[in-house]
């Protein structure tokens, strides 16, 4: 990757269950989960989010894009390097995502309900960072 280059991913539009079959079972049986507690409770949203949708985003962006490294969980500003490349790995399950600092490159990740990830973003921070200063989240 050179100093003007985006992360690429090495597994552009496998999902998730493709690149981490290990968890598959698990990940699908969360989404039955949620789709169960929808149904049984129409007008309640049970979407995965938080924590568990940031790491399962990071992980995948370290197997898809062949990230050099992960770093601790909450870690401020930058989730993982390539090369010299410091990386803010950003996952929803909306339209929307919240930055609290400017990061040096920004990978955004859509989690489907299939199980699937959707690149949204994948470039510099320093452009996301000024669009969304002072606001809450970014529309996608």
């Amino acid at each position: 990757m050179d100093a003007n280059s985006s992360p690429k991913p090495s597994a552009k539009g496998l999902s998730f269950i493709e690149i981490m079959p290990s968890i598959h079972s698990v990940i699908r049986q969360l989404l039955r989960l949620v789709d169960q507690l929808e149904k049984r409770y129409p007008g309640r949203h049970f979407t995965l989010d938080g924590h568990m949708v940031g790491s399962l985003g990071e992980v995948y962006a370290k197997k898809s894009y062949r990230l050099d490294e992960l770093f601790t969980a909450s870690n401020k500003t930058h989730d993982a390097r390539k090369g010299k490349k410091l990386i803010q790995i950003k996952t929803t399950q909306g339209d929307r995502i919240a930055i609290s600092s400017e990061p040096q490159y920004l990978i955004v990740l859509k989690l489907h309900r299939d199980g699937s990830f959707e690149e949204i973003y994948n470039g510099p921070g320093q452009p996301v960072w000024q669009q969304t200063k002072g606001h809450k989240g970014l529309h996608q």
